[in-house]
C-alpha cells in the first residue's frame, strides 16, 4: 500500500521543477551562477551567502552559509512573505504556481483525479463570448476586440470558497502551451446584474496548469507583432488600440519572465508598473535580445494598460505608444 503524498510535499515538488522562476520572483536581487541561484539571505537581501540549487534531485534545496539555515522552496516562500502558518505559505505557493485552491472534500471525485478531464468538460460546456455577459464585462473595461476562440462564456458556473457556495456567469479563458495544447482555464466570475466581477472573495481562479502557458489571441497576419503581458485585460487593451496585433496573456509576472517567444518575429512587452512586472519584462526582453527577436518594451502611465485604456481612451493610448509595431 502506497503512502499518500501530503499537499505540502506535492507543492514543494512542483516548485522545485520551476526553481529558477521561484528564485527570480522571490529573490530578485540575486543572480544565477551555474547550477545555483545566489543571494544574500532568505529575506531577499543582496549578497552571496545563500545558495539555492536549480537542477537535479536536490533542486529547490537551499543553504545559507552565514547562518547555517537550510530548507526547500516552501521554507523560502515562508521566510520571504513572512507567512505565519503553513496554510498561508501553501496559499502563496499555489498562487505563484497558478494552482486551484484545494477542495474541502476529503475524498476527491473521479474528475479531480484527472484535471485534464475536468478542464475539457468545462471548456466544452462554455459557449463563444460574442453577445454574452462576458463580452459586456470586457467592453465595460474599454475593450472592443475580444471575440477570440480562447475566450468563452459560462452562464452559471459553480463557485465555492471557505464561506460561500453559489453559481455566477463567468468569463472562461483557455491557456495553451507553445504547441497549442490546452493546459488550464482561467475563470472570472461575474456579477449577474452588472458588467463587473462577482462580489465574492476570489472572483478569479485557475483550473489546471497556467504557468508556462498563455491565453493566446491570434494575429490577422503572420507578420503581426506579438504583444505579451500578464493579464487578459492588459493584452486585450493593446489589441483594442492596435487591432492588427497578436497577443499572449501569460497570466502572471513569472509567466511573462519565462514566456517562450521563439516563434515570433517582433515582440512588444506590455509591462505592469509594479516591481514584479518590471523585473519580468526585463527578463523577457533580455531573452528576446539573445534570441535575435526584435523587441520593444511598452510602459503604461498607470498600473497597467487597462488602467490607461479606461482612464484615457483609445486615441490617447495610441498617442502614448506611438507606432511600436514598425520599430
Amino acid at each position: 500500500m502506497h503512502a499518500q503524498t501530503s499537499p505540502a510535499s506535492e507543492i514543494a515538488a512542483a516548485l522545485a521543477t520551476q526553481a529558477e522562476a521561484v528564485c527570480r520572483h522571490y529573490l530578485p536581487a540575486g543572480e544565477r551562477q551555474g547550477r545555483y541561484w545566489i543571494a544574500g539571505d532568505v529575506h531577499g537581501a543582496r549578497g552571496k551567502s545563500l545558495f539555492v540549487r536549480l537542477h537535479g534531485p536536490r533542486s529547490g534545496k537551499w543553504n545559507d552559509g552565514a547562518t547555517g539555515d537550510h530548507g526547500d522552496l516552501l521554507d523560502l516562500i515562508k521566510h520571504r512573505t513572512r507567512s505565519e502558518t503553513l496554510r498561508e505559505t501553501l496559499a502563496e505557493a499555489r498562487s505563484f504556481l497558478a494552482m486551484p485552491a484545494p477542495s474541502r472534500r476529503s475524498v476527491p471525485e473521479p474528475a479531480d483525479k484527472d484535471p485534464s478531464a475536468a478542464i475539457e468538460r468545462l471548456w466544452k460546456a462554455c459557449r463563444p463570448i460574442g453577445g454574452t455577459h462576458a463580452e459586456a464585462y470586457l467592453q465595460a473595461r474599454g475593450i472592443r476586440r475580444c471575440r477570440f476562440p480562447s475566450l468563452r462564456f459560462h452562464p452559471k458556473l459553480r463557485y465555492r470558497d471557505a464561506n460561500f457556495t453559489g453559481a455566477f456567469p463567468a468569463l472562461v479563458a483557455a491557456a495553451t502551451d507553445a504547441r497549442g495544447q490546452l493546459t488550464g482555464l482561467l475563470r472570472t466570475w461575474l456579477d449577474p446584474k452588472e458588467p463587473a466581477k462577482a462580489p465574492v472573495q476570489h472572483p478569479r481562479k485557475a483550473l489546471g496548469r497556467l504557468f508556462g502557458s498563455a491565453v493566446r489571441f491570434p494575429p490577422r497576419s503572420p507578420r503581426s507583432t506579438l504583444v505579451v503581458g500578464e493579464g487578459l485585460e492588459t493584452v486585450l487593451s493593446i489589441i483594442t488600440a492596435y487591432p492588427g496585433a497578436a497577443g499572449a496573456a501569460a497570466l502572471s509576472a513569472a509567466g511573462v519572465g519565462s514566456f517562450s517567444a521563439s516563434a515570433a518575429r517582433r515582440v512588444a512587452i506590455a509591462r505592469d508598473n509594479d516591481e514584479d512586472g518590471i523585473q519580468a519584462a526585463a527578463r523577457l526582453a533580455e531573452r528576446c535580445e539573445k534570441a535575435g527577436i526584435v523587441c520593444r518594451l511598452l510602459i503604461p502611465r498607470g498600473n497597467d494598460f487597462n488602467d490607461d485604456l479606461t482612464g484615457y481612451g483609445i486615441p490617447s493610448l495610441r498617442w502614448h505608444l506611438g507606432s511600436p509595431w514598425s520599430r
